[in-house]
């Protein structure tokens, strides 16, 4: 279920600030934990290392995913293969 349109695009609060601090420091790349964060066009061209439960993965946000959240872009999921038997 969509977000109302009268609320607006959901971004923590947390990670508004790091990008209002960022830009006087020209640092291009830090943690976050809010995969449920809104992309909003503000962020292009920043890189997000997003924590996946156990580690980060990098991001680089780009014009195309601005609407979407954080989370689509990383898998939280670990590709499953089969061992191979030892001769």
């Amino acid at each position: 279920m969509s977000r109302t349109k009268w609320k607006g695009p959901y971004v923590q609060m947390d990670l508004l600030k790091q990008i209002s601090t960022i830009k006087h420091y020209k640092k291009k790349e830090f943690k976050i934990f809010c995969r449920n964060s809104t992309i909003i066009p503000q962020f292009i061209g920043l890189t997000f290392s997003i924590h996946t439960g156990k580690l980060f993965t990098k991001i680089e946000v780009v014009e195309s995913m601005v609407g979407h959240k954080f989370g689509e872009f990383c898998s939280t999921r670990k590709k499953f293969s089969y061992k191979k038997k030892k001769n």
